[in-house]
């Protein structure tokens, strides 16, 4: 029998507690490939998957924090203050040297060339992961209760940061208005966070109006799904920028 030498036994014991005690951080999401995407959606260089049906596209992209920070500056540079609404801007737990994730957000942009008027509810997107679980898009209302919870204050400072917040989110979320023939529209589609066993997801715009009776009820919808994925690290500190904690 061949002998264990205590120093072998001792390599494999900090090997494991070292996997036992690492953490798990999700990379940035990014699209599955096209050939996993349904009918008529194209995948772009820029991590864009479109929907395209004739002269009408729908696009939907991942965002990364760094990437909202930098689109929200002024929101994003004050510490625990900041008051970017989809991240904690560049705010770090005490001892960390990372920042957690907020929540998930994806841009969604539309372009109508091809009907009178079309319109994306963005209270009717559904996130649903690979290990079954279903997540609704935040909209605007929700998002609003979410920071009237954690706001610290209804006077001075905190809540003029209160006020700073429900600004920007009102800039920038997508609002699902009536998008007409020859007009663009773009904004945030907001979901929370996603746990770190996720690694594949689906977002889909159900009920999507394409046209309408005279009383603007919908009477042709379609249904848009975009498929994205990300990897998971094991660790104790993110292994680039782009990665968010859980």
């Amino acid at each position: 029998m061949r002998t264990v030498r205590i120093q072998d036994l001792l390599v494999v014991t900090l090997a494991v507690l070292a996997t036992g005690c690492a953490r798990q951080f999700p990379g940035p999401a990014r699209p599955q490939i096209e050939a996993n995407q349904a009918e008529l959606m194209s995948v772009l260089d820029d991590g864009t998957v479109s929907y395209n049906l004739e002269r009408l596209e729908i696009s939907m992209r991942p965002m990364t924090d760094s990437e909202l920070n930098r689109l929200l500056p002024q929101e994003s540079n004050s510490g625990a203050e900041s008051t970017n609404p989809y991240t904690y801007g560049d705010w770090q737990p005490l001892g960390e040297s990372y920042t957690p994730q907020r929540f998930t957000v994806f841009l969604l942009r539309t372009k109508n060339y091809e009907f009178p008027k079309i319109r994306v509810n963005p209270e009717r997107v559904v996130l649903r992961t690979q290990n079954r679980r279903t997540y609704e898009a935040l909209d605007i209302l929700r998002l609003g209760e979410y920071f009237r919870a954690h706001a610290q204050a209804w006077a001075g400072n905190a809540f003029r940061r209160y006020r700073a917040s429900q600004e920007a989110l009102r800039r920038t979320v997508y609002r699902g208005d009536m998008i007409f023939s020859g007009q663009e529209d773009e904004g945030y589609i907001v979901f929370e966070a996603l746990p770190p066993d996720v690694t594949h997801f689906s977002v889909t715009l159900e009920d999507v109006a394409l046209r309408f009776n005279y009383a603007d009820e919908p009477v042709e919808t379609t249904r848009v799904t975009y498929q994205f994925e990300r990897e998971i690290f094991s660790g104790y500190q993110p292994p680039a920028e782009e990665t968010v904690a859980q």
